[in-house]
C-alpha cells in the first residue's frame, strides 16, 4: 500500500480548503465561539481541526472512506488482518476485545498483573477471570509477565476457558515469551489477547521486544499515546487469523465506544503510522542509542542502579525487555520512590514515569535527544547528592509493608460485577480483614489493582496499601482515597 497517503489528514486538509460552514457540532464552530482566553492557552487549531467525523471530515453516508482507509494502511504497516482506531484509549479497546471472546460467567484467563481496565471488562461483562499468576522476583519485590507455562497450567484446569489475556510489555517495560504463549493458547484453539498498551512502537524496530501480532496473537491492543506521538486517549487495537471475528469485534467496540469520536485523535493516529512506515526506524534507533548513553550515565550516580537485562531477564523472570523504559532502582538512596518523584517535580520541572516504594522510572521516547535528557541527568545527580545529605523533604513517612506472593495474592471468591454491583457498606479499615472487597484499590501509576471487586481482603494486603499510602501511593479509585475505610460487599 501507499503510506505516503494519510487519508484523515488529507480529508482534514481538503475540509478547510474547501470552506465548509458547518451548521453542526461542535459548537464552537471551529473556534468562532471559544472564549479568547482558552484559545490563549491551547491554540486556534485546536477548534479549527475539531470537527465532526460525518456530515463533516466525510459525507452523511461515509462515502470517502476516510476512516476505513486510514485503518487498512495502519494494518498492512504492523502486518495484521484488520486494525481499528480508537479515541477511548486502550481502555475501551481492551474491554472490547475481552468481550469479543467471552461472556457473561464464561471463563477467561488473566495475567493477575492485568491493568485495571481490564478489572473493569471483567465487572462490566460479568466474566469469570481465570488468574494467571505473574513470574515474582522476590529479591526486587516486582512481577514480569506469567509464563507460557502457567497458561498452560491453567488451560489443563480450565479447559472451558474462552479465551486467555497476557499484559506485556508491563509498565516497567518487561515482556513475556508471547511466542510461547500464543502455542499454548492455540494449541487449545483459544484465542490470545495481548494488552500491549506500551508496546506501540514494538513492529517498527528489530532491536525491540517482539511484536504480538508477529508472535501469532489473535488481538492486540496498543496505545499510541504512550510510546508513540498519538494524542492521549489514541488507541489502536489490531486482529489476525479467524478465531475471532473482526465483525464481531467491531461491534463490540460500537457498544462501548463513544458516537463522537473525535477528529483530531484520528489525524494523529494516521500521520503516526505514515511517520513510522517512513522513518520508525531511524528514530527508533537514535532513541535506543540515546537510552544506552542515559543509562550508564544514571548507574553512574552514586546510589542509583537501572535496572537492565541481567536484572529482569532469564529463568523465572521475563522473556525481553524495552530499553526505552529507563527503571531506576534507588533504595540505596534511603528515600522512597514517591518522594523523590516529588521532589523532582517540585524542584526541577520533571514528571517521571512509574514511582513506587523503591524505584523511579523515565520513559524515553524517539522524542528525546541529548538536550531533554540533559536536565533529566543533572535533576538526577542533585537528588542523589540531597539524598546523601540528608535533606528532610526526601525523608521516607514509613517503610512501605510490601507482601510476599502468597499473601499478595486474594481469593476470588465472588464475581467481581457481582460484589461491585451488589449492596455494599464502608468499613473502618482495621475491621476489612477478612471481607470481600467491591471497589478496586489500585497503586497508580501503573495502575494494577492489588484488591478487586469479589476478593476476600487479608492483613498482609491492607497493610501494604496503608504503609503505601502514607508513604505517598495514590490509590485513586478508592472511595476513601487515604485508606482510613474500605467499601465492602454485605455477602448473603
Amino acid at each position: 500500500m501507499d503510506h505516503s497517503q494519510a487519508p484523515v489528514l488529507d480529508a482534514l486538509a481538503a475540509y478547510h480548503r474547501r470552506g465548509y460552514l458547518p451548521f453542526t457540532p461542535p459548537g464552537h464552530k471551529q473556534g468562532r465561539g471559544t472564549d479568547p482566553r482558552v484559545r490563549a492557552v491551547v491554540g486556534d487549531d485546536v477548534f479549527r481541526s475539531d470537527v465532526l467525523a460525518t456530515a463533516g471530515l466525510d459525507d452523511r453516508m461515509s462515502s470517502g472512506g476516510v476512516l476505513e482507509r486510514a485503518q487498512e494502511l495502519m494494518a498492512d504497516a504492523v502486518g495484521a488482518d484488520h486494525a481499528f482506531f480508537s479515541t477511548c484509549g486502550s481502555s475501551l479497546s481492551v474491554k472490547s476485545a475481552m468481550l469479543s471472546v467471552a461472556g457473561p460467567h464464561e471463563k477467561l484467563l488473566v495475567g493477575r498483573d492485568a491493568h485495571k481496565a481490564v478489572v473493569a471488562g471483567l465487572i462490566l461483562a460479568g466474566i469469570r477471570p481465570i488468574w494467571v499468576e505473574p513470574q515474582w522476583d522476590p529479591e526486587l519485590r516486582l512481577a514480569h509477565p506469567p509464563s507460557a507455562e502457567a497458561f498452560e497450567r491453567r488451560l489443563a484446569e480450565h479447559p472451558d476457558a474462552r479465551g486467555a489475556l497476557v499484559t506485556s510489555p508491563t509498565p516497567y517495560g518487561t515482556s513475556g515469551d508471547l511466542a510461547a504463549i500464543t502455542r499454548v493458547c492455540h494449541d487449545r484453539d483459544v484465542p490470545l489477547i495481548v494488552d500491549e498498551a506500551w508496546g506501540a512502537h514494538l513492529p517498527f524496530h528489530p532491536e525491540l521486544p517482539v511484536w504480538a501480532m508477529d508472535a501469532g496473537a489473535d488481538v492486540c491492543v496498543t496505545s499510541v499515546h504512550k510510546m508513540g506521538s498519538g494524542l492521549e486517549q489514541s488507541s489502536v487495537f489490531h486482529l489476525q487469523g479467524d478465531r475471532v471475528d473482526p465483525d464481531v469485534l467491531s461491534a463490540r467496540e460500537d457498544l462501548l465506544g463513544t458516537t463522537s469520536p473525535s477528529v483530531l485523535v484520528y489525524a494523529a493516529l494516521d500521520g503516526w503510522r505514515r511517520q513510522m512506515v517512513e522513518q520508525g526506524r531511524d528514530l527508533l534507533q537514535a532513541a535506543l542509542d540515546l537510552a544506552r548513553s542515559v543509562r550508564a550515565e544514571i548507574d553512574g550516580i552514586e546510589g542509583m542502579r537501572v535496572h537492565g537485562e541481567a536484572d529482569f531477564i532469564g529463568p523465572d523472570r521475563a522473556a525481553e525487555m524495552d530499553p526505552l523504559q529507563i527503571i531506576v532502582d534507588i533504595e540505596a538512596l534511603g528515600v522512597t520512590g514517591y518522594s523523590a518523584a516529588d521532589w523532582l517535580r517540585e524542584h526541577h520541572r520533571i514528571n517521571l514515569h512509574v514511582s513506587d516504594q523503591r524505584r523511579i522510572s523515565a520513559q524515553l521516547s524517539y522524542a528525546d535527544d541529548e538536550e531533554s535528557a540533559r536536565p533529566l541527568l543533572e535533576a538526577f545527580r542533585h537528588l542523589s547528592r540531597e539524598a546523601e545529605r540528608g535533606n528532610e523533604a526526601l525523608d521516607p513517612a514509613g517503610e512501605v509493608q510490601v507482601p510476599t506472593p502468597d499473601d499478595l495474592r486474594l481469593e476470588l471468591v465472588h464475581l467481581p460485577r457481582d460484589a461491585f454491583f451488589g449492596r455494599t457498606e464502608q468499613v473502618p479499615v482495621e475491621q476489612a480483614a477478612g471481607r470481600v472487597v467491591a471497589e478496586m484499590l489500585t497503586p497508580y501509576p501503573p495502575g494494577i489493582p492489588a484488591a478487586l471487586p469479589g476478593e476476600r481482603l487479608n492483613a498482609a494486603v491492607l497493610d501494604y496499601l496503608r504503609t503505601g499510602v502514607k508513604a505517598g501511593m495514590v490509590i485513586p479509585d478508592a472511595a476513601d482515597s487515604k485508606l482510613e475505610s474500605v467499601r465492602v460487599y454485605r455477602e448473603p
